[in-house]
């Protein structure tokens, strides 16, 4: 028997599964700060307009760039700019996961989650399949998905799995292992949801749109909680995620109940 299935659910981790301005984002802002000498220190403001180009998923990477782009701004051009970048991201790391390799203690351990499991369960019980692909390391998904929010194994395509957003290989990777664990009982090219807060994710969704044209794919935006303390800096970013893709724009990936999915497809 064919589930009343009317779409697959695909969610973004970071700033829609869990609030990472205090964790990543802090561990960006303290790698810049350190080889810079402290000299600089970017806010969030500034993260948000380098993760506004959609070419800066991967924060590592990120913050490797923002260090350049210093150095150039004080006239050394970055070919004379030296970077270890496995040092760079052993940095991060010891300030992101912390310094006990088995007991992470970290920024990770503090940040605050912006669903409940049974917001999911709930999507379950209406027979709407869901998972995740995200930009995080296997581990840091993994930690936030098993550990804190006590799932069991759930579909999950991470840092290692696929090439970076806006590349959408992630997301068909995600639809796909959802698809085949679903069998049978979902109907064939199923109406895609992807939820995030990023200019790469809606781009991702644009991309699988353009890759599959056959198919419905829905990027649905979400605000991170860094920007929802000023209601003009909430609307411009709203604004930014629906130029580049977004059907719509929520302040808490909880209201993508159900009944909202069946009205936005």
């Amino acid at each position: 028997m064919k589930s009343k299935a009317i779409a697959i659910v695909v969610f973004d981790i970071d700033g829609v599964v869990r609030d990472v301005s205090n964790s990543y984002r802090r561990a960006l802002a303290d790698t810049v700060e350190h080889y810079t000498e402290a000299s600089y220190r970017p806010t969030q403001d500034d993260i948000d307009v380098l993760k506004g180009e959609g070419l800066w998923n991967n924060d590592w990477e990120g913050s490797q760039e923002m260090i350049l782009r210093y150095f150039e701004q004080q006239g050394k051009p970055r070919s004379q700019v030296t970077i270890d970048f496995d040092e760079l991201v052993a940095f991060f790391q010891s300030r992101y996961r912390g310094t006990d390799p088995n007991d992470w203690n970290g920024y990770i351990s503090q940040e605050p989650l912006l669903l409940e499991v049974n917001y999911l369960e709930q999507l379950s019980e209406a027979e709407i399949p869901w998972g995740f692909f995200s930009g995080a390391t296997r581990g840091s998904a993994t930690y936030v998905l098993e550990r804190r929010l006590g799932l069991s194994s759930p579909v999950l395509v991470a840092m290692e799995d696929a090439p970076g957003k806006p590349d959408p290989s992630g997301l068909f990777a995600a639809v796909e292992q959802l698809e085949t664990q679903h069998g049978d009982a979902l109907k064939p090219n199923l109406p895609v949801v992807y939820a995030g807060d990023t200019v790469a994710d809606m781009q991702t969704i644009v991309q699988a749109a353009e890759h599959y044209p056959d198919r419905k794919w829905i990027g649905i935006g979400v605000l991170p909680p860094h920007v929802q303390h000023s209601a003009d800096y909430s609307d411009r970013y709203a604004r930014k995620l629906m130029k580049v893709g977004a059907q719509e724009v929520l302040s808490n990936i909880q209201q993508l109940t159900a009944k909202r999915i069946r009205q936005i497809i």
